[in-house]
C-alpha cells in the first residue's frame, strides 16, 4: 500500500485548498448557518466551472471519471474549510447511490446533469430510529395504478429544501431487507420538508410522504434488493464523510499551533510550555492515526478490496478523535475558542454532528466485534 498522493492529487488538493480559502471563508460559512438555502449559488457554480461536481462520474456520463482516492482528497480539504451546500447529499450520497442502484438509461439521463450542477440530489434513508439498518424502515411503497404509492416519514435527509430528486429507501416486502430505492421528483405532490434545528447549522428536514405517487419507471435497481445497493452506497460515503472529518480535525490543528506560535504568556510563546506541547503532540498523533486508517479504508475501496471492517474501524476512531482533536485545540486557545466570533466552534460542532452520521462510534464498534468474534 502505497498512501502517498500522485502528482495530479497533490495537484488537485492545492488548487482546492486555494480555492476554498478565497472562495469559502469562515464569515462565509457562519452566514450560511442563518442563510435559508444554506449555500450561495455563486459558490455552487463555480465549484461547477473547476469540474468538482463531476470528478466521481464516469466519464460515459460527462464526468471525469475520477478515482474514488481522488474524491477522498477533494473531500478532505472541504471539510478543512466546513463547506457548506449539497456537494455531499447530492454528489457524494444521492450520486455514489445513483450510480450503484441507477440502470444505464437512468444514469444516461441524470448523472450528466448532476456532473454540469444543474442537479441537486438526496437520499432519504433513516427514519425515527436514526439507524441504518433495514428493520427500521418503515416507509411503505405500494403497487398502484401501474406505479407505486409512497407512504412514510423521513428525519434526517440533508438538503431536501434544495433537491431535485429525492432518492427514498421504502419497504416493498415484509422479508427484513424487502427494501426498493425509488426516484422521487421532490415537486411530487404529497411531499412535505420540515426543517431540523441542528447544531452545525447545516440544512437536515423531516421529508413526510403521503401517499406520493411515484412511476414504475423510477424504480432504482431491482424491487426488494434496494439494501444491496444501500449498504454499498453506505461503505462509501461513511469512508468519505471520514475524509471531512479528516479535514477538520488537521485544520483544528493547525489552528492550536499556529496559536501556540503566536500566543505569548509570561514572557515567551505558550507553545514553549510542556502541557501545551503535550496536547499538540496528542492532536499530531491522533490526527496521524485518523490519516491512515481513513486513506486505508479509501484505498481499498479504490482497489475493490472488501473492507466493510476497516470502514468501521476508521469511522469508530476518527468520531472519537475529531471530538478529542478539537477538544484539546480548545484547550490550547483557552477561553477565546469558545466565541461565536472565533473559528473553532464551527470544527466543535462539525465534529459533534459527524460523530451520527452514518453511524456513531458505538454502532461501528459493534460492526467491528461481528468480525472480530466471528
Amino acid at each position: 500500500m502505497d498512501f502517498n498522493l500522485s502528482e495530479q492529487q497533490e495537484l488537485l488538493k492545492k488548487s482546492a485548498r486555494d480555492f476554498l480559502t478565497k472562495e469559502c471563508p469562515p464569515k462565509l460559512v457562519k452566514e450560511m448557518t442563518s442563510d435559508e438555502k444554506g449555500y450561495p449559488p455563486e459558490l455552487w457554480n463555480k465549484m461547477a466551472e473547476l469540474g468538482w461536481m463531476g470528478l466521481p462520474i464516469p466519464e460515459e456520463f460527462d464526468g471525469a471519471g475520477a478515482s474514488f482516492f481522488d474524491l477522498f482528497v477533494l473531500l478532505e480539504e472541504m471539510g478543512r474549510a466546513c463547506l457548506p451546500g449539497p456537494f455531499f447529499s447530492s454528489i457524494v450520497y444521492g450520486g455514489l447511490a445513483l450510480q450503484e442502484a441507477g440502470s444505464q438509461a437512468q444514469k444516461a439521463e441524470l448523472l450528466p446533469q448532476v456532473a454540469e450542477g444543474k442537479l441537486i440530489l438526496t437520499v432519504a434513508l433513516t427514519e425515527g430510529s436514526g439507524r441504518y439498518e433495514p428493520k427500521f424502515i418503515n416507509t411503505k411503497a405500494e403497487s398502484k395504478n401501474g406505479g407505486y404509492s409512497l407512504t412514510g416519514r423521513k428525519v434526517f435527509v440533508p438538503d431536501a429544501h434544495v433537491a431535485d430528486y429525492i432518492i427514498v429507501a421504502a419497504r416493498t416486502s415484509a422479508a427484513l431487507e424487502g427494501i426498493t430505492l425509488f426516484l422521487v421528483d421532490s415537486k411530487s405532490t404529497g411531499i412535505t420538508c420540515n426543517k431540523l434545528p441542528t447544531l452545525a447549522g447545516d440544512k437536515q428536514f423531516e421529508v413526510v410522504l403521503d401517499n406520493v405517487a411515484v412511476p414504475k419507471e423510477n424504480v432504482l435497481g431491482e424491487v426488494d434488493k434496494g439494501w444491496d445497493y444501500i449498504k454499498k452506497t453506505l461503505e462509501k460515503v461513511t469512508v468519505c464523510k471520514c475524509a471531512e472529518m479528516l479535514g477538520g480535525a488537521q485544520r483544528s490543528l493547525d489552528m492550536a499551533i499556529d496559536y501556540a506560535k503566536e500566543r505569548v504568556q509570561f514572557g515567551r510563546p505558550i507553545g514553549s510550555f510542556q502541557v501545551i506541547q503535550f496536547y499538540c503532540v496528542d492532536m499530531a498523533t491522533a490526527v496521524d492515526g485518523c490519516r491512515y486508517i481513513a486513506y486505508r479504508a479509501a484505498w481499498e475501496l479504490d482497489e475493490g478490496i472488501p473492507c466493510s471492517r476497516d470502514i468501521s474501524i476508521a469511522k469508530a476512531w476518527i468520531s472519537d478523535a475529531y471530538r478529542e482533536v478539537v477538544s484539546k485545540s480548545n484547550q490550547v486557545h483557552a477561553s477565546i475558542s469558545y466565541t461565536e466570533d472565533h473559528d473553532l466552534p464551527l470544527y466543535f460542532k462539525r465534529a459533534k454532528t459527524y460523530q451520527v452520521w452514518f453511524g456513531d462510534a458505538e454502532y461501528h464498534r459493534e460492526l467491528i466485534a461481528q468480525h472480530v468474534l466471528d
